[in-house]
Parts: structure tokens; C-alpha cells; sequence
């Protein structure tokens, strides 16, 4: 989890500032497929995986690519309501106490580059510090940590490293089983240090799941794509579906057409305390590139007996 405030996630993706949400997405997959660590057994293809997948995550939404287009690196620790020019004027005002990474009470540099709040905006917080007010607890931080798919489903044991004012700092994190976007992992008394023999405050570590190539998350949901022979979907089939949990089957009707959902109940992410999300197979038809003669001469079979007219059928 190091800093990316030298990173520029258009460069990382291969894009100019003014992709589409389209070409944003191809450049994404292409590099998803090159860079998995199933794919591709380089140590650093996991590292460049994630960067790749956290610049995706991050220019694939319009409202986070905004505050990223507005503020860089820093979007994330910019309150919502700063104007853009007076935050710019801040940091140049600010100068190297804006990119030295301090969070207040000697505090962590998390993956985007935080900035002292006091050094920015001092004049608006009234200069609490060193006003002998007595001992200060430490104030609560928080970094994001990006977990596979895999991870959110299985759950598991992490090594994270953080910078510190003091140091690289690390720490052993049990991530739950069934872990959601978003949600909050507590490491008490590892947050920034208190004054005057103070506590330290709370670390949080902010679930992200990365983007994956075979699955997309929503909530507990877990949706892939099931790729079909036309006569499959016609006449029906059992066939084996990967799942984050494991191989499973999934039946698929007679007279399925692309873009059917086929649930499987309960293969999504776990939940410890009610029900586990579903899996969703989304159905894809697909033909032959190159049929051989053999497919083509039944094609036109097929062709010549259906009376069957797709632009017809809602």
C-alpha cells in the first residue's frame, strides 16, 4: 500500500484525460488479462495488477473521476465542498508540508497522499495544537486496503505496510469472510499518536474490491459471465460455472437467449450473521469465428427449416 501520489492513474491505464468511460473500460480489461496473478506468474504483475485495478476503480465512476480530475492524487482527503482553485492555492500556500503525508498527531502517508488539514486550511481550525488544553487523544485515520474478489469471498489473514512519520509501519489484519466495498476494518490504538500521554487514535482500514476480469460485486452479489454454444441455449444443457467459492453447475433452460440471468442461491459473498449473496450467470451466445464446412452446411439446415424470426420475438 504505497503511496500513489506520484501515480497518474491515465498513464497507469494507457489513456488520455479524455477517454471515454468506454475506452477506459477496454484499456482496463486488456491490462486485467496481461497483469492477473492467475494469468501471469511475475511477482510484479500482482503489483501492477492492483495499481491498474485501483485506477480503474477510480476513473470507471464519473462523480470519483471528477474529484480526481479536480484535486489528483489527494481526492480522497479533500472535504467534499473545497472549490477546486482555492484547494490549489492551499497546497502551493502549503508547499512541501502539503506532500509530506502527516495526518495530525504523527500520522500514516496512506495510498493517496494524505495532507495535513491543519497546514492547509490553519486559519479556519483556529490553531488548537500546543494551547495547552492538556492531553489530546490521537486522532482516527483511515487507509483504503484492496482485496481480491477471492479474498472477499474466503476471507483470510493480511500483511499491510503503511508509511509513517516515523517509519514504515506494519500490521497483521484478519479481513472477514464475506467482507462488502466499503466496508470498515477497526485496528484500535493504531491511528495517530495522542499528546501529553494520551491514547492513540483508531486506524480504519476501508474495504475496496477490486475490479476482477470473470466477476463483478454488488453488494453481496456476485455477477459473471456464462458463455454458450447456440445449440445449449436451444435445447438446454448442465454446465460447470467457476465460482469464487468453486466449480458449480448451473442448469440452463431450453430457449435461453443472451443476457438471461441464472441464479445460483447462496454463491455469493458469504454473510456471518444472515444470508449469503447470490451468483448471477449471465448468459452470452456465442458462434463460430471460422465454421468448418461440416457447421456451416448445418447452419444452412437450420436456416432453411426455422421458421424462427429473432427481430420479431420481445
Amino acid at each position: 500500500m504505497d503511496s500513489s501520489s506520484d501515480k497518474d492513474f491515465y498513464r497507469l491505464l494507457g489513456v488520455a484525460r479524455d477517454a471515454s468511460q468506454d475506452d477506459i473500460q477496454r484499456a482496463y480489461r486488456k491490462l486485467a488479462r496481461q497483469y492477473h496473478p492467475d494469468v501471469n506468474a511475475d511477482p510484479a504483475a500482482e503489483e501492477r495488477f492492483k495499481d491498474v485495478s485501483e485506477a480503474y476503480d477510480v476513473l470507471s465512476d464519473p462523480q470519483t473521476r471528477r474529484r480526481y480530475d479536480a484535486f489528483g492524487p489527494d481526492f480522497r482527503q479533500v472535504p467534499p465542498d473545497v472549490d477546486p482553485d482555492a484547494f490549489r492555492r492551499g497546497r502551493a500556500t502549503a508547499g512541501a508540508a502539503a506532500g509530506s503525508g502527516r495526518a495530525g498527531g504523527g500520522g500514516f502517508s496512506f495510498p493517496q497522499g494524505d495532507i495535513d488539514i491543519e497546514e492547509l486550511f490553519g486559519g479556519l481550525f483556529g490553531g488548537r495544537a500546543g494551547r495547552g488544553w492538556g492531553p489530546i487523544r490521537g486522532a482516527d485515520q483511515e487507509a483504503e486496503l484492496p482485496v481480491t474478489v477471492e479474498e472477499a469471498y474466503s476471507g483470510g489473514r493480511r500483511s499491510v505496510a503503511l508509511s509513517a512519520d516515523d517509519g514504515r509501519r506494519s500490521f497483521d489484519v484478519d479481513v472477514p469472510a464475506g467482507v462488502t466495498d466499503g466496508q470498515r476494518i477497526r485496528l484500535a490504538g493504531q491511528g495517530g499518536r495522542g499528546s501529553d500521554g494520551a491514547p492513540s487514535g483508531d486506524l480504519y482500514l476501508i474495504v475496496r474490491i477490486m475490479p476482477h476480469p470473470s466477476y463483478r460485486v454488488q453488494g453481496r452479489d456476485i455477477y459473471t459471465e456464462l458463455r454458450l454454444a447456440p445449440w445449449e441455449a436451444a435445447l438446454g444443457t448442465s454446465v460447470p460455472i467457476d465460482t469464487p467459492g468453486g466449480e458449480a453447475k448451473v442448469k440452463v433452460p431450453a430457449g435461453t437467449s443472451s443476457g438471461r440471468r441464472l441464479r445460483l442461491r447462496g454463491r455469493g459473498l458469504p454473510h456471518r450473521r444472515g444470508n449469503a449473496g447470490d451468483l448471477f450467470a449471465e448468459t452470452r451466445i456465442m458462434v463460430p469465428d471460422k465454421p468448418t464446412g461440416a457447421e456451416r452446411e448445418l447452419f444452412e439446415q437450420l436456416a432453411a427449416a426455422s421458421s424462427f424470426d429473432p427481430r420479431r420475438q420481445r
